[in-house]
């Protein structure tokens, strides 16, 4: 229509960083950034942590696999809590709970009594914290933006976590280093102030939270089977998340063991992934409405780079291979969380989002135990391998699955 046709070319010229035209999403955006790459500093830290004090990948597993567990026992019930509750006021408690957890967790390695029990236990509480976080904050940034920035803010917030993938382990790698371990927990305890402060700041354009019946997480399900545009990214999520995105897991025994380095080595490729990450995340800004193929090609492509990882005789090659896999795990995981959000109505998108958080990070205890295994029994790159078999066999389900229209008449529209 003639009124809406000048705002239709400056939504292209944007492209991926439109949604930072809302200032509510901007202040969060700022305030995700140091808060994510302070997680990313801790998690490789610990990672690192554990694998000195034990020497073991099996005991790494099973302690990454520690902050997972209540996710994958409560997570859908956290999008009906999240549907219950401001959204603004649960960040803000949550956000304050992950500091408590990260400065309990500096005090102990400040003070020689850390220990893999005391890392489990910190782990299972920050990850019962998680259960109403994180599809709060998925939720939350449909209330910071316009509908028709969606697509823009949900790929921003995937740029967040994955430039805190290059942030955090960068700086981590350095502070061990140079210092060890120690300063990473404390530094991801302040972090969590940044976010803190833009939350209160922060006055969403909606509510951001909408009443959930006694059947929310049921009525979710039912909602999600009836629509492929919503299972077949879950499932494949939930294959792929299982065995291939263990790299908390595989990667410190690959510097260690298998390319004879150090916690530089480790920090390294954990850096290459990263970038990796990042642009795989805007390039799938550009992309308007992500179709199935794109799923498929993201999910191959994948396979494709743990491959070469698998077979990599060095560090260089190491490098290169995990920068082509952050590539293309990234953009699945991007395309994947846009479909799910641009297919799901606004009632059910916080519970719809907490099935993705339940399939994506829920599956990190088994996945973790299951890699720890593979790696303490064939060496990291039988469990590379196994992921990338993963992603292949997920890419091949999708290939031959036919996705009809939308049910739903706001999205019929939308592209296949």
């Amino acid at each position: 229509m003639p009124e809406t046709a000048p705002a239709e070319p400056a939504a292209r010229r944007r492209g991926t960083f439109r949604a930072l035209g809302s200032r509510p999403f901007r202040l969060y955006f700022a305030g995700q950034v140091a808060s994510a790459s302070g997680t990313f500093l801790q998690q490789t830290a610990i990672g690192w942590l554990v694998l000195q004090l034990t020497h073991s990948a099996s005991a790494l597993g099973l302690v990454l696999a520690a902050g997972g567990i209540p996710s994958l026992l409560l997570g859908p019930w956290g999008g009906a809590l999240a549907d219950r509750i401001d959204l603004r006021r649960l960040l803000l408690a949550t956000q304050a709970a992950y500091a408590v957890c990260a400065g309990l967790l500096w005090a102990l390695a400040a003070s020689g009594h850390a220990s893999v029990a005391a890392i489990v236990a910190i782990n299972v509480v920050a990850g019962l914290v998680s259960i109403p976080d994180s599809p709060a904050r998925q939720a939350f940034v449909s209330a910071l933006v316009p509908p028709d920035d969606l697509a823009s803010a949900v790929s921003l917030n995937g740029v967040v976590v994955n430039g805190a993938r290059v942030i955090g382990p960068a700086l981590a790698g350095a502070l061990i280093v140079t210092v060890g371990t120690t300063p990473c927990f404390a530094v991801n305890a302040i972090s969590y102030l940044a976010v803190i402060v833009a939350l209160l700041f922060v006055r969403p354009r909606s509510a951001g939270r909408r009443p959930a019946g006694r059947a929310g997480v049921g009525a979710a399900l039912t909602y999600a089977r009836g629509r492929q545009q919503l299972w077949l990214p879950l499932t494949m999520m939930a294959l792929v998340g299982l065995f291939a995105f263990n790299f908390a897991v595989v990667l410190p025994v690959l510097a260690d063991r298998t390319l004879h380095g150090g916690g530089g080595t480790y920090s390294l490729l954990s850096t290459m992934l990263s970038i990796g990450s990042v642009a795989g995340s805007l390039a799938v800004g550009l992309v308007r409405h992500p179709r199935r193929p794109y799923l498929v090609a993201a999910a191959a492509a994948f396979g494709v780079g743990l491959a070469l990882t698998a077979v990599a005789p060095g560090v260089v090659v190491a490098c290169a291979s995990l920068l082509v896999t952050g590539v293309a795990a990234f953009s699945f995981v991007t395309l994947c969380s846009t479909t799910l959000q641009l297919h799901s109505s606004s009632e059910f998108r916080g519970r719809v989002m907490a099935l993705w958080v339940f399939v994506y990070l829920g599956t990190t205890p088994i996945g973790s135990v299951l890699t720890g295994w593979i790696v303490s029994a064939g060496g990291p790159r039988a469990a590379l391998w196994v992921g990338a078999a993963a992603c292949l066999v997920a890419a091949l389900v999708a290939g031959r699955v036919h996705t009809p229209p939308h049910p739903d008449a706001a999205y019929a529209d939308l592209p296949r």
